[in-house]
C-alpha cells in the first residue's frame, strides 16, 4: 500500500498539526451536533405543537400530518444538497463549504424561530416553514458528509478509525439535547409554550451556528485536498466521476448503509409508536429508552472505529451487522410483552449496540472507499441516497406493516433481517480499507492489492 507524504511526517510531535486535529474534531462534533438538535427538535416540534401552530384550519389530526409532511420535505431534500455542496467540497474545499453548510442549517432552524404563526399571516406561515425546511435539509445534506470526510483526511492513519467516529458523537448529544429540551417543555404550562416558548430552542441555534463558524474559521484545510490543489487537480467534475467510475463505490456504501441507517430509523421512531400504540405502554417509555441508547453511543461510537483500527473495518461493521440480526426477533418479542421494564433496556442496547457498532466502524470506511478527486461527494451521495432508501422509507413500510397485520411484531422484525441481510452482503464485496492512502484518485475498488491496507499497520503512518 502506498502511503502520502503527509502521512508519513504527521504526528503528535508536531504542534501545528496537533492543533489542527484539535480543531477539526471539535468542529466537526458540534457541527453535527447541531445538525441532529435541528433535526430532533423539529421532528417533536411537528409531533407537539407545529400542527396548531402553522395549521390551524386543518385540525389536531390532519395538522401534525402536515407538520410531519414539512418534517419530510427536508428530509428529501438532503441529498440535493449532499450533491451541491459535495460538488463544491471537492473543487473548493472542505472548509469553506462546511462554513457555508453550517451557516445555511442553522441560520434557517434560527429562522424558524421568528417565523408568524397560521393565526398571524395564514397560509403564508405553512409556506415559510416549508421553505426553510428545505434549506435545512439542504445544509444538512452535505453537513455530515463533510465532517466525516474532514475528519479522516485530518486523522492520524493509524487512528483514522477512532478521530473519524467523534463527529458522530455528536449526533448522540444533539440527539439528547433536543430530548431534553422538550422534556423541560412539557413541564411548562402549555398555554405559555405555544405563546412564544416554543420559539426559544430555535433561537438558541445561532449559539452552536457563532460557536462551529468560529472554530471552522480557524481551521487550516485538509491536507489533502491541499495536496490536490498544489497537483492542480481540483478543476475537474467530481460528480460526473462519481457516477462513471465510482458507481460500485456508491452502491456499496448504500449497502452498508442499508442495515445501519434503516435500523435507526426502525428503533428511533416505529419501535416507539409500535409500543405505546399496539402495545399500550406509556409515551415516555420510548424516548427514554433512546435518550439512554444515544447516550451509550457516545461510548460506543468512538469505541468501533478503534475497534475497526486494529481489527479492520469490515469485521467490526460485520460484527455490528450480526448483532442486530442476532437481537432481532428476540428484541421485538419482547418489546411486545408490554414489561416496561424489560423494554427500556432491550430498545436502548438494541438500537446502539448494533446502530452505533456498524456506524463507528463506518465513518472511516465511506472516506477511504472514494478517492481524493471526488471523496466529498461520493460520501455525500452514498450517505443522502442511502437515506433516503432505508432510513426514508424504513418507517413508513413498517408502519404499513402494523396496520396490515394489526400489530404483530413478526413483520417488523422479518424487516430489520431484511435490511440486516442486504448489509451482511455488502460487507463481503466491499474491500478493506483500513489505513488507506487518501491521496490516491482512484476509489479503492480501482487499488491493486500493494494499494489496499495489507502492510503492517506501523510502516503506513504515525499515530
Amino acid at each position: 500500500m502506498s502511503t502520502s507524504p503527509a502521512a508519513e511526517v504527521r504526528g503528535s510531535d508536531d504542534p501545528e498539526y496537533a492543533n489542527n486535529l484539535r480543531r477539526a474534531t471539535l468542529a466537526s462534533s458540534v457541527g453535527s451536533a447541531l445538525e441532529y438538535y435541528d433535526f430532533a427538535l423539529y421532528g417533536l416540534a411537528s409531533a407537539l405543537i407545529f400542527g396548531q401552530l402553522f395549521f390551524p384550519a386543518l385540525g389536531p389530526g390532519a395538522g401534525i400530518a402536515a407538520g410531519f409532511a414539512t418534517y419530510a420535505v427536508g428530509f428529501f431534500a438532503r441529498p440535493f444538497g449532499g450533491i451541491f455542496f459535495g460538488v463544491l467540497g471537492d473543487k473548493l474545499g472542505r472548509k469553506w463549504v462546511l462554513m457555508a453548510t453550517i451557516g445555511l442549517m442553522g441560520g434557517a432552524s434560527t429562522l424558524i424561530g421568528v417565523l408568524p404563526t397560521g393565526e398571524q399571516i395564514g397560509i403564508w406561515a405553512p409556506i415559510l416553514l416549508v421553505f426553510l425546511r428545505v434549506l435545512q435539509g439542504l445544509g444538512a445534506g452535505a453537513e455530515q458528509a463533510g465532517a466525516t470526510t474532514l475528519m479522516a483526511e485530518y486523522a492520524p492513519v493509524r487512528r483514522r478509525g477512532f478521530f473519524s467516529a467523534l463527529p458522530f458523537v455528536g449526533i448522540m448529544i444533539g440527539t439528547v439535547l433536543a430530548s431534553i429540551v422538550f422534556y423541560l417543555l412539557g413541564l411548562v404550562d402549555q398555554q405559555i409554550v405555544h405563546d412564544w416558548l416554543w420559539r426559544v430552542p430555535f433561537l438558541a441555534s445561532i449559539l452552536l451556528i457563532a460557536v462551529s463558524v468560529f472554530i471552522r474559521y480557524r481551521l487550516a484545510e485538509s491536507p489533502t485536498f491541499v495536496q490536490l490543489e498544489k497537483q492542480e487537480q481540483e478543476q475537474h467534475s467530481p460528480l460526473k466521476e462519481v457516477f462513471t467510475k465510482s458507481f460500485g463505490s456508491v452502491i456499496r456504501g448504500i449497502g452498508l448503509r442499508m442495515a445501519e441507517n434503516g435500523g435507526s430509523a426502525l428503533y428511533q421512531t416505529l419501535a416507539i409508536s409500535f409500543i405505546t400504540v399496539y402495545v399500550g405502554v406509556e409515551s415516555w417509555v420510548g424516548p427514554l429508552a433512546i435518550a439512554i441508547g444515544a447516550t451509550l453511543g457516545v461510548i460506543i461510537l468512538p469505541l468501533a472505529g478503534a475497534l475497526s483500527d486494529r481489527f479492520g473495518r469490515m469485521p467490526v461493521y460485520r460484527a455490528g451487522v450480526i448483532i442486530q440480526l442476532v437481537l432481532a426477533i428476540p428484541a421485538w418479542w419482547l418489546m411486545s410483552q408490554g414489561n416496561v421494564s424489560v423494554i427500556i433496556p432491550v430498545l436502548a442496547l438494541t438500537y446502539t449496540l448494533s446502530i452505533n457498532v456498524m456506524l463507528g466502524a463506518q465513518c472511516a470506511t465511506l472516506p477511504e472507499l472514494f478517492g481524493n478527486r471526488h471523496r466529498y461527494v461520493g460520501v455525500a451521495v452514498s450517505r443522502e441516497f442511502s437515506a433516503v432508501l432505508a432510513g426514508g422509507i424504513a418507517p413508513l413500510i413498517g408502519a404499513s406493516l402494523l396496520t396490515a397485520t394489526t400489530g404483530s411484531w413478526i413483520p417488523l422484525a422479518g424487516y430489520v433481517l431484511l435490511l440486516g441481510a442486504l448489509t451482511l452482503w455488502a460487507t463481503f464485496v466491499t474491500p478493506e480499507t483500513r489505513g488507506r492512502d487518501l491521496t490516491l484518485h482512484g476509489d479503492a475498488l480501482t487499488d491493486t492489492a500493494a494499494q489496499i491496507a495489507e502492510r503492517p499497520l506501523a510502516t503506513v503512518g504515525r499515530s
